[in-house]
């Protein structure tokens, strides 16, 4: 990979993460709403109907506390953008390690696509609509990555995390 199309990836790549954190952020208000009805309808098809409210309380806030831990993922000025590489990586190694899902062969997924979009001439507006090509064809990350490890072995530890996860898929597409 040459140097400029190292650049047009990282390029494509942040473009992505702020599409998504602008539409996130435009989105915030709709999320509460949307979560509540998800965990309602999740916990029921779990088994637990008569969920006590006080825990219902605290997962539906353990969820909207994800999302502002995502937003805080794609915010263009966040951590991703303010320590070195070295640092990044470790930091994302360590990620890998603390959560329940497994997202490397989704980043690869992605990764990919961004690299082969990368080889082509990239214009300001051109960029936007790349970074939008990728989310529509890959939703947010890592979303595929806990949706589908959820679903195969749902957990209620799991549960805000599911949540946010399909509420964001659904909010972006």
């Amino acid at each position: 990979m040459t140097w400029k199309q190292t650049n047009h990836t990282n390029l494509i790549l942040n473009a992505y993460y702020e599409t998504l954190y602008e539409q996130l952020l435009t989105r915030r208000g709709l999320f509460e709403q949307a979560i509540e009805e998800l965990l309602q309808e999740e916990l029921g098809r779990l088994g637990f109907e008569d969920f006590d409210r006080e825990k219902f309380a605290s997962y539906r806030q353990a969820s909207l506390a994800f999302v502002d831990e995502r937003l805080e993922m794609y915010n263009p000025v966040g951590i991703q953008y303010t320590f070195d590489r070295i640092r990044a990586r470790e930091a994302a190694e360590l990620e890998l390690q603390l959560n329940w899902y497994d997202s490397r062969a989704e980043f690869e997924d992605l990764m990919s696509a961004v690299r082969q979009k990368a080889e082509s001439p990239i214009t300001g507006q051109k960029l936007y609509q790349l970074a939008g090509q990728l989310i529509q064809e890959f939703g947010a990350f890592p979303d595929r990555s806990i949706i589908s490890a959820y679903k195969a072995e749902p957990a209620l530890n799991k549960l805000p995390d599911y949540v946010v996860a399909q509420v964001i898929e659904r909010t972006i597409r």
